[in-house]
């Protein structure tokens, strides 16, 4: 078989859909399922089924999908041993984070760290799902609670985001009923504190599961939520409801795998983001 096609089912088992394995990849969904068909014909099995909308690996699947992230690790590792500690400031480095910090703190900071390093290609994997660094699922995670780590991950605190209560200017803040985040986000620290708030009081007639919805909702006038401090205060229509003081902080977390560290493209990132923690991030 053609070894290139393992990569794709790994993709595709990572994003889950075809079109999220071509955003991945760069190329579009029919490619994907084009790959993912001779792979399987390869082998002569399925390796993933349809059920509710996602794909969803068989038992054969699961076999392939393991080979296929030891080849992964195997080519990360060659590189590694060719590379003599990675001196330049070139290639790629795949970063997750949540959307919003993807959306709002990392995208519109990229054309500087372009300009200074114009060969450093950033994939970035905008996700609520925490990858995988150890399965090589990502090179750099940012994440918004405390990481248990992990053998060969390293960790540091690049600060806090902070939360407010926000409204849209063109409303009452009195009659603003509460904008909640839906049940499956009921862990969440901001969504408990949403749901305390709210408590006997009204709510509006639409729950969300990401933060860039509540800011769009707060924008149609749909009512009042918690959002993050460095997204809201440069936002023009609207205002902040709560006062100057923060009602909620959560710890903004770095991930890295030890042993890229040395890597110059490595080194490049993780400096770009903890200056870009001093600058939109409280106390880092």
């Amino acid at each position: 078989m053609d070894w290139n096609d393992l990569h794709y089912v790994l993709t595709v088992a990572r994003a889950g859909t075809l079109a999220g394995a071509a955003r991945r990849l760069g190329v579009n969904q029919t490619t994907v399922a084009r790959r993912l068909a001779a792979a399987e014909r390869a082998l002569g099995t399925r390796l993933f089924e349809r059920v509710d909308g996602a794909l969803h690996p068989t038992k054969s699947g699961e076999a392939a999908i393991a080979h296929a992230a030891r080849v992964e690790q195997d080519v990360r590792a060659l590189e590694l041993a060719a590379g003599g500690g990675d001196a330049e400031v070139a290639g790629s480095v795949r970063l997750t984070a949540v959307p919003v910090l993807i959306n709002r703190l990392l995208v519109p900071a990229l054309p500087r760290l372009h300009a200074r390093h114009p060969r450093l290609r950033l994939d970035l994997v905008a996700e609520a799902r925490n990858a995988n660094l150890t399965k090589r699922e990502a090179d750099i995670a940012l994440r918004l609670a405390r990481p248990d780590g992990g053998r060969g991950l390293l960790t540091r605190r690049l600060g806090y985001l902070d939360y407010a209560v926000y409204g849209s200017r063109r409303r009452s803040a009195d009659r603003l009923p509460w904008i909640t985040y839906d049940e499956a986000l009921a862990h969440l620290p901001h969504a408990r504190w949403l749901d305390a708030a709210s408590q006997g009081q009204a709510r509006a007639l639409v729950s969300v599961n990401d933060t860039e919805t509540v800011l769009q909702a707060i924008h149609a006038g749909l009512g009042k939520s918690l959002l993050p401090c460095f997204v809201a205060d440069g936002e023009s229509g609207l205002r902040r409801l709560s006062g100057a003081k923060a009602l909620l902080s959560r710890e903004v977390w770095l991930l890295t795998h030890r042993e890229l560290r040395h890597h110059a493209r490595m080194e490049a990132v993780v400096a770009w983001l903890a200056d870009l923690a001093k600058t939109r991030l409280k106390g880092s």
